[in-house]
């Protein structure tokens, strides 16, 4: 099973976690501290945002030469990449961990855009202020536990996310996309097929998840599963009761939505509700 940074940062017996914030759906804050090490990461699963807080001035890269690291400046750490590094100093940062499909396809919905132009460039020590301000954020919400903050943050984060020009092959027409997101919508309540897409879109189930993932990121289920779930927050935030809001949305049952609204949120409909108006 493949590593994410977090993972080869927790054997080092010089890295403290010093808080960590489950944001669900593998995502996940952690403010490191961490001193006199050297950290090699060998193709991590998934996208690794770092800030640094506090020191840094005794981290060097290794594999990159010159530079070191300082409060305010930001690492991008993408899935795959390789990097050694050297800590001599104490230093005090954040972590953002995004699985690499999760990105995608916020970056699609948030963006408008295919999945597959997201730019994540490898960056080590910059100045990119559009990411500091919700990093800080997220670290903000990982020391209080304010899931709100890190949904805001999270969001203005992917926000600031550039894209690229590229030639798409496969994938679906945006204007397919668009008819087949207001038809999700609007049955959202309903039991969805596969076959129901494939209808609309004039294709067979196959191709149609397939061109479907290549354009958001994710399967079909998975893009119908996040709607659900940013339906039940909307209601919940209106004090809508539990149950009717699993029903309203699709779900069916309450445990089956406590399950996967926790599995996406990292936290249960209850304490979401709780969290943002009280109760």
């Amino acid at each position: 099973m493949k590593q994410i940074v977090r993972d080869f940062l927790a054997h080092s017996p010089t890295a403290n976690a010093v808080t960590t914030l489950d944001l669900g759906a593998g995502r996940q804050v952690t403010i490191w501290e961490h001193r006199d090490d050297r950290v090699f990461y060998d193709g991590p699963q998934g996208h690794a945002f770092s800030l640094y807080l506090q020191g840094g001035y005794g981290t060097r890269r290794l594999d990159r030469g010159a530079g070191s690291g300082q409060p305010g400046t930001v690492c991008i750490l993408p899935e795959g990449h390789r990097s050694n590094w050297e800590i001599t100093t104490p230093v005090r940062f954040i972590h953002l961990y995004m699985p690499d499909d999760r990105l995608r396809s916020s970056f699609a919905a948030i963006h408008d855009r295919d999945a597959r132009q997201l730019d994540l460039p490898e960056v080590t020590f910059a100045e990119m202020p559009g990411l500091v301000g919700p990093l800080n954020a997220l670290a903000q919400a990982a020391m209080t536990g304010d899931r709100l903050l890190a949904d805001t943050g999270l969001a203005e984060l992917i926000g600031q996310l550039g894209g690229c020009k590229i030639v798409l092959r496969g994938g679906l027409p945006p204007r397919l996309l668009r008819l087949l997101e207001d038809w999700i919508e609007v049955h959202l309540g309903e039991t969805i097929r596969l076959e129901d897409l494939a209808r609309i879109a004039d294709l067979s189930p196959f191709h149609l998840n397939r061109m479907f993932k290549a354009s958001k990121g994710i399967a079909p289920h998975a893009w119908i599963t996040l709607k659900r779930i940013d339906c039940a927050k909307a209601m919940l935030r209106d004090h809508v009761p539990i149950i009717e809001t699993a029903l309203a949305c699709g779900f069916s049952s309450q445990s089956h939505f406590t399950r996967t609204f926790r599995a996406h949120t990292g936290t249960t409909p209850a304490i979401f509700r709780l969290t943002y108006n009280g109760g």
